[in-house]
């Protein structure tokens, strides 16, 4: 549960932060599932689908980035870290974790889906 109140946290301060940036709510909407894309990697088997998941999930690149606009000054950079770091929030709110190799329901949170009989 705590785990999933960091997840909430993290969405509404980086939502928050996004709105600090003066940039158009039309590109939060654009772009807040595009981290999804890394379902494709999922194609080339649950070790790759793993592997590019949690790149895509993991808050180390939207902190990079985040950094990197102290010294750009750029809102946009600020505004897509935000972004990157909203869904983040979001996913592990509603219990999405990092995956793990044996398949997509396999989360650092926890098994995700219908737990079958006797699971």
């Amino acid at each position: 549960m705590i785990l999933r109140l960091e997840g909430a946290a993290l969405f509404l301060v980086a939502t928050v932060g996004f709105d600090l940036t003066g940039l158009s709510w039309w590109l939060y909407a654009v772009l807040f599932l595009t981290p999804d894309i890394s379902f494709l990697g999922y194609l080339a088997g649950s070790k790759k689908g793993a592997i590019l998941y949690n790149a895509l999930h993991s808050t180390i690149a939207p902190a990079i980035l985040a950094g990197c606009w102290f010294f750009l000054k750029d809102p946009l950079v600020a505004g897509l870290a935000a972004i990157w770091a909203a869904h983040i929030g979001f996913d592990r709110m509603l219990g999405y974790g990092l995956k793990y190799a044996s398949g997509f329901q396999d989360t650092h949170l926890g098994r995700i889906g219908r737990q079958r009989d006797g699971a």
